[in-house]
């Protein structure tokens, strides 16, 4: 049986690879433990550096039964051809898929040294596409922890590129560290996607 999601998706400067089917555990383990900036990169984020080999195979096994059950998935982000660091891995774009409320939340993390790039928008723009051209989706929606200013900044930029914006303050609304904490959330609807396309190029390979 195929899976709803492609294995790869291309856009200008970046290639996203369905992770599950690419990765080599340890080499993903390397880069979630003990890159330079790794602790930095992860201040704001669901998750901490990676503690053992076998976290890494875990989380590994997880996105893939996501994948191949329709309820997300998790790809890594190389920049292509033409870019500094071409080939390289620069981090993790996923996406998880409620279709009972048909809406896509979008996850992103880049390596410090691919910050500043405009990628985190990129990649928003191809799972947007995937969301609303090939999955018959209604709603594509993001957070971001309330402190996290550059994320709020990139995120504010591209959802309002595409339409949609800001749609308020959610409290409490994840755990970090073992305290509850506050995010913002931003939404693009199909409709404000389809009056507002992206002028990025988006390729998908099954």
């Amino acid at each position: 049986m195929g899976s709803l999601f492609p294995e790869t998706i291309e856009t200008d400067r970046l290639r996203l690879e369905a992770i599950h089917d690419v990765v080599d555990p340890l080499e993903y383990y390397e880069i979630c433990s003990a890159d330079p900036d790794i602790d930095e990169v992860t201040t704001y984020l669901t998750w901490d550096p990676h503690e053992t080999p076998k976290e890494t195979l875990e989380f590994l096994e997880t996105v893939a039964e996501k994948y191949e059950n329709g309820d997300g998935g998790s790809y890594l982000i190389r920049p292509r051809e033409g870019e500094d660091g071409a080939g390289e891995i620069a981090g993790d774009a996923g996406f998880d898929v409620d279709w009972d409320r048909q809406t896509m939340t979008l996850g992103v993390w880049l390596r410090k040294r691919f910050w500043g790039r405009g990628y985190s928008g990129e990649r928003a723009a191809a799972l947007m596409y995937l969301a609303f051209e090939r999955l018959d989706l209604e709603l594509v929606a993001v957070t971001a922890h309330v402190d996290n200013e550059k994320s709020n900044r990139a995120i504010e930029r591209y959802t309002e590129a595409h339409g949609g914006g800001r749609d308020g303050l959610l409290r409490n609304w994840r755990v970090q560290d073992g305290d509850p904490v506050d995010c913002y959330r931003y939404s693009v609807s199909r409709e404000e996607w389809r009056a507002n396309p992206t002028d990025v190029s988006v390729a998908v390979h099954d």
